[in-house]
């Protein structure tokens, strides 16, 4: 299983648009797509902070809170998507195995693609 997010950060708006590029290739005719979706099942959550972007927030949701600060220790109240996202992720790698997990965002310095891993 392969899963994507997007959108923890509201003011990330370029997220949106590789979210949304990964969806349209993923639902193409290309070969690599077809490859790709005969061997792994794709969960995406285009956008986790969706009453941060409603509000017009830049990094918070619309309780004041980054919620990508709170991945290890989501509260179902407080940080519905964080929270429902981690579950996705457990029940799935028992299940199935999580091959990769991928949060796109946006930076404000830095250019052209890049990759922050853990």
């Amino acid at each position: 299983m392969i899963v994507l997010s997007g959108r923890v950060h509201p003011g990330e708006s370029n997220a949106s648009y590789c979210i949304q590029g990964a969806i349209e290739f993923l639902a193409s005719n290309a070969s690599e797509a077809k490859f790709l979706r005969n061997y792994f099942i794709f969960k995406i959550v285009p956008m986790l902070n969706p009453d941060g972007v409603a509000e017009g927030n830049y990094r918070c949701s619309m309780l004041g809170v980054d919620l990508n600060r709170r991945w290890s220790l989501p509260s179902p109240i407080s940080h519905p998507t964080i929270f429902a996202t981690k579950y996705l992720l457990k029940i799935n790698e028992r299940e199935h195995g999580v091959a990769l997990y991928t949060d796109f965002h946006g930076h404000s310095r830095k250019r052209n693609v890049f990759l922050y891993g853990c």
